[in-house]
């Protein structure tokens, strides 16, 4: 049985942020392009490493989980909630924060490079190949095509399913992945509170 995670709207969440550990699951990259104040980063595929130190800051106080949109952070909650750790997701992730007027904050100048937003990798990658797949059928071989047809299945599926396998390959990409230290250096601000 799938239950839905507690959720905070931006406003609520704002007015609790001083109280709440919030941690933001998207990828560095995204996580450079803004994230909440006092946000901490674990990208989702390395929540199950972050579990013992999530425990702690949990044991301290409520956890708020971040995403884009609100998708990932409610996967994360149930995560979460397998390993006995109650969470709050934020209700339409950043975007909606952003959108509400609130701030966001930015590495400082010779940090970390803002990137794009995974969704926005997705977009990129998806329309290059579908592209590229059409361009070479008729330069090339009308086999090439088949790029283009693999690529529209996959976004069928990704939308029916609502998980995406580029995601999750272009997160494996160097620049969506956290440096060792930045993730040592997140999870021991966890453990010491």
């Amino acid at each position: 049985m799938t239950t839905t995670p507690r959720a905070l709207d931006t406003g609520q969440a704002r007015a609790r942020l001083s109280e709440l550990t919030v941690i933001d699951v998207r990828t560095p990259g995204e996580y450079a392009s803004g994230h909440l104040p006092g946000a901490l980063n674990i990208p989702l595929g390395r929540i199950r490493r972050a579990v013992p130190e999530i425990r702690h800051a949990a044991g301290r106080g409520e956890v708020l989980v971040v995403c884009a949109s609100g998708a990932r952070s409610e996967n994360a909650c149930r995560l979460l909630a397998e390993h006995g750790i109650p969470a709050i997701t934020l209700v339409g992730g950043t975007a909606a924060w952003a959108a509400g007027g609130h701030d966001l904050r930015r590495p400082a100048a010779g940090g970390s490079r803002a990137g794009w937003s995974m969704e926005r990798q997705v977009r990129f990658t998806a329309g290059t190949v579908v592209f590229l797949g059409l361009l070479l059928g008729l330069l090339v071989h009308p086999a090439f095509q088949l790029l283009s047809a693999g690529i529209a299945g996959g976004l069928v599926f990704s939308a029916l399913t609502d998980t995406c396998g580029m995601a999750v390959l272009l997160g494996k990409l160097p620049h969506n992945r956290p440096r060792p230290a930045d993730l040592a250096t997140t999870l021991a601000t966890l453990r010491r509170g």
